[in-house]
């Protein structure tokens, strides 16, 4: 089967875009006259301050199923889905990715499709845009179930693959699904919640269900007996594709305007929210994202960031789009390198939390190494960040000398040495790793921004922009302004830089949320803007820099969104010892501190007993000097620790550090309001250094745990 190649049309316009403007020429340009009261004006790509955003590369390409089925006109024998076989006998898994070519994919996704538009016909659902659940950790078979979908107009609906029963109880409820396709781990949860999901009809396990020893007791025959006492079929992935191969149904194309998938958000200050997704969204946020140049036909990615998130997702689709291969990771995030070392991935996007990972790792091998080697490894890191200060145009992560002898090294014993760029998205990257990496790995290490609502789309430093700090300058389909806010003392008027909350408007932003009409007028105006909720602000070269989250939802590094009141509430209603609290995490850190007020007459006889001595309630300044004692603050740490596991509080919700004092927060200190609520960005700032002492004592224990590379 001959396929056309790579288009070449396409590759020069993204090479075009891809390059960065002349030698200290802005990234973004504003639009004249687009100022407007508490608005700044508005900026775009500096390729497009005057002409449509970029929403396809072809007119004819508008559906993610038009995108996958060009590629496979392209690349018809190129390697597209490969897996790491599990080993019965070893019990172990294989050292070698078994690969399925893009002709291969399209006709298991076609007969998937076919099968599974056969059994809704049968229990009879209609054709129409409808959602299917998919509920497992990445693997081929997601993104076959995909593809398929996609084929008869079908939407996916993603649940987190740590998603508890209740979070999953709710989202089958919300989206009335009917089916959900997902791995054998997640089918005996799926029919404990039959009883209470009474529009769900069908399972579909992507793993076989053939196993037994005996005739009528496989694992099909056994769930199935369970499942039939609420209406529920169980089907094997495998079994409908047979069953589509045979009644053959005709592909249903999606058209642009059709929901591609319904993501969910972490629903931290509520219940979950739905963001609808559509094809036409999908198209144009693919098409920004490859218009940073790291994507072609002979590339290799590894695809690990859940495919429940958009940013998985979109990373993905990216790569087919491009006739590229993507190996699935094994499972265990402990053991990525692993994998890695197997893919020899040439591009890596990923989080905060994994290239942290690799800067602790590198760094206690190379420069805190002892003797020669550390010497060198110094010498090496100095020289390139010197070269990394030049002027705009001179700048470089590259030496002719070092990227020969050492580099190499490092990038191979993480499994990079083919990597040529490296994106980290989801929050914040610590400017001093992203400085580090981009000087011990010598390529393409770029940051970006996007939301759920924005298709994991929004902006990214170009390559040759070696600024830290900063997640770029907007994408060629979007555009951009800050709006003031005032209760914050952010104005778009600031000088020197315009600062406000980050607006969105374009061609990959969502249409709104499911069954949710009031949330979705919150989030988008009538004139097409996204209020992101993220305090920007904008610097001289058109660059977008994340200073502020406008609600009091927390991020941390590896993407998480946490609701800080929601803790502190339960702290302060599950200890007496507490009288004020603040919980707090940076987006540059994966752990929360606190910061909390003690309550003398408790405090006072808990801080004697840890230091067997007395510490009067009435003496307050026995009660601050104990308090900031580290074995009295190690015990109330422990307490806290306490009261998260029996609220089921997630790792990441877990306070690792804390301040302890008397009163910290009054009115008189401009800390809280009159009416006692607590000011979180003046909190920030005047506590800014302790903060800092915070993290700086968690990041020193765990730098004693030396990582596995």
């Amino acid at each position: 089967m001959a396929g056309t190649g790579p288009d070449s049309q396409t590759a020069a316009y993204i090479k075009q875009l891809s390059t960065p403007p002349p030698p200290g020429s802005p990234y973004a340009l504003p639009v004249p006259g687009t100022e407007r009261e508490g608005r700044s004006a508005i900026y775009r790509h500096w390729r497009f301050q005057d002409k449509p955003l970029l929403d396809t590369y072809k007119p004819e390409l508008r559906t993610f199923h038009d995108l996958f089925q060009d590629a496979v006109k392209r690349f018809p024998n190129n390697k597209c889905l490969g897996t790491r076989p599990w080993n019965p006998t070893t019990k172990s898994w294989e050292n070698k990715y078994v690969w399925q070519t893009y002709t291969e994919v399209a006709a298991r996704s076609k007969n998937f499709g076919s099968g599974i538009y056969e059994l809704h016909r049968r229990i009879g659902i209609p054709p129409g845009n409808h959602g299917v659940g998919i509920w497992s950790q990445n693997r081929a078979e997601w993104q076959i179930t995909d593809l398929g979908l996609s084929s008869q107009s079908l939407y996916s609906v993603s649940l987190y693959e740590t998603l508890g029963p209740d979070a999953s109880e709710y989202i089958l409820k919300h989206a009335e699904l009917s089916c959900v396709v997902t791995s054998l781990p997640h089918v005996p949860t799926l029919l404990a919640l039959a009883p209470r999901t009474p529009a769900l009809k069908l399972i579909i396990c992507m793993d076989p269900l053939d196993d037994g020893e005996q005739e009528g007791y496989s694992k099909m025959a056994l769930l199935n007996g369970i499942a039939a006492q609420n209406g529920v079929q169980i089907w094997s992935m495998e079994g409908v594709e047979e069953l589509g191969a045979k009644v053959a149904h005709p592909v249903r194309p999606p058209r642009p305007e059709d929901i591609l998938t319904v993501n969910y958000t972490s629903g931290t200050t509520g219940d979950p929210k739905g963001v609808m997704l559509t094809h036409s969204n999908c198209v144009a946020a693919v098409a920004s994202a490859r218009s940073s140049g790291s994507y072609t036909c002979k590339d290799i990615t590894v695809s690990y960031l859940p495919l429940a998130h958009i940013y998985g997702r979109m990373i993905d689709q990216c790569a087919v789009s491009e006739g590229c291969a993507i190996g699935y990771f094994h499972g265990n995030m402990l053991e990525l390198v692993d994998d890695l070392k197997l893919l020899r991935p040439t591009g890596l996007i990923s989080v905060p939390r994994l290239f942290n990972r690799f800067n602790m790792g590198i760094r206690a091998q190379t420069v805190d190494a002892d003797g020669v080697r550390g010497a060198l490894s110094r010498r090496v890191i100095e020289t390139k960040k010197a070269s990394m200060k030049l002027p705009p145009g001179k700048a470089t992560n590259k030496h002719f000398l070092y990227d020969r002898i050492w580099t190499p090294k490092v990038r191979a014993a993480v499994g990079l040495d083919r990597c040529r760029s490296m994106v980290s998205g989801s929050a914040q990257l610590d400017p001093d790793v992203h400085e580090f990496l981009r000087a011990a790995f010598g390529n393409y290490f770029c940051q970006g921004y996007g939301l759920t609502e924005s298709y994991a789309a929004g902006s990214f430093q170009l390559e040759g922009d070696y600024s830290l700090g900063n997640v770029g300058g907007p994408m060629p389909g979007v555009e951009i302004c800050l709006e003031s806010q005032p209760e914050l003392e952010y104005f778009a008027t600031d000088k020197p830089r315009p600062r406000g909350e980050l607006l969105l408007r374009g061609p990959f932003i969502f249409g709104g949320y499911l069954k949710n009409e009031e949330e979705t007028k919150k989030a988008i105006e009538a004139d097409g803007w996204f209020h992101t909720g993220d305090i920007a602000e904008i610097d001289e070269l058109g660059r977008i820099k994340i200073i502020d989250r406008k609600k009091n939802v927390l991020k941390l590094s590896q993407g998480e969104y946490i609701s800080p009141e929601r803790i502190e509430n339960v702290f302060m209603g599950s200890s007496n010892l507490i009288g004020t609290a603040f919980v707090h995490g940076e987006p540059s850190q994966s752990t929360l501190i606190g910061i909390f007020g003690v309550d003398p007459v408790t405090f006072g006889p808990f801080a004697s007993k840890i230091l067997k001595k007395t510490v009067a309630p009435d003496d307050i300044e026995a009660i601050k000097v104990a308090a900031r004692d580290p074995r009295v603050v190690k015990a109330f740490v422990k307490q806290l620790d306490s009261i998260s596991k029996k609220h089921k509080f997630n790792g990441y919700e877990r306070v690792r550090n804390c301040l302890l004092d008397f009163e910290p927060f009054t009115v008189e200190n401009e800390l809280l309001t009159p009416t006692l609520k607590l000011k979180r960005p003046q909190t920030v700032r005047k506590f800014k250094a302790d903060i800092d002492r915070l993290y700086a004592e968690i990041n020193a224990e765990t730098a004693d745990i030396k990582p596995k590379l």
